[in-house]
C-alpha cells in the first residue's frame, strides 16, 4: 500500500531529525512511524531495517528487509531492498547469497547501476576480481561523453574468473 503521507514523514526524518550519534532515539523514532501502519506492513519492516543498516547495525537489518520481502514489498522499495539486503549481506560476509541475490534480480531502472555496483563488490568478495572490474566498468560506461566503445571492448577482455566455492564444487564433482 502506498501512502504519500507516510512516505513524506519518512523522508523527513531522514532529511531532519536522523542522528547516527543518538542510535536508539533513531530507531525510537522509526518505530514510531512504523506503528503507525500493520504490524506486518511490508513498507514498514523495510524502513525498520534500512534504519538500522543506515546506524551500522547490519545483523539486526537483516530480518526487517527478509520479512519485508516476504510481505510483499512493492514498487521502488522492492529494489532497493533487494539492493539493501544483498550489501549488508556482503558487509556480514554473505557475500556468496548477496551475489546470488543480485545477479538473479530483474534490472531495476533507476537503480540499476547502484545494483550493478553492489555487485560488482559482492564479486570482488568472492575473489571474482576480472568480472567484478567488468560489471564495475559496464555499469559506468553508459555515464561517460567518450570512449565507451574502447571501454566495452577492454571491460570485455578481461578474464573470466570462478569464484573459490565454485572452484570447490567443480573438484567434488558438482559442476
Amino acid at each position: 500500500m502506498i501512502d504519500g503521507a507516510w512516505d513524506q514523514k519518512i523522508d523527513s526524518f531522514y532529511e531532519n531529525e536522523f542522528d547516527e550519534s543518538d542510535p536508539r532515539g533513531a530507531i525510537a523514532k522509526m518505530r514510531s512511524l512504523a506503528s503507525e501502519r500493520p504490524a506486518d506492513d511490508a513498507a514498514a519492516l523495510f524502513e525498520l531495517g534500512g534504519i538500522h543498516d543506515a546506524l551500522g547495525l547490519e545483523t539486526e537489518a537483516i530480518p526487517f528487509y527478509r520479512a519485508a520481502i516476504a510481505a510483499g514489498l512493492e514498487g521502488e522499495r522492492a529494489t532497493r531492498v533487494l539492493i539493501q539486503l544483498a550489501s549488508t549481506l556482503r558487509n556480514v560476509g554473505e557475500s556468496s547469497e548477496a551475489v546470488s541475490m543480485l545477479e538473479s534480480a530483474p534490472p531495476s531502472g533507476d537503480d540499476e547501476a547502484a545494483r550493478q555496483a553492489f555487485l560488482a563488490l559482492a564479486i570482488y568478495d568472492e575473489r571474482r576480481y576480472g568480472d567484478a572490474l567488468r560489471i564495475a566498468l559496464l555499469a559506468l560506461i553508459p555515464t561517460l561523453d567518450g570512449y565507451q566503445r574502447a571501454l566495452r571492448e577492454y571491460a570485455e577482455e578481461l578474464p573470466r574468473t570462478v569464484s573459490t566455492r565454485q572452484e570447490e564444487r567443480g573438484a567434488e564433482g558438482g559442476v
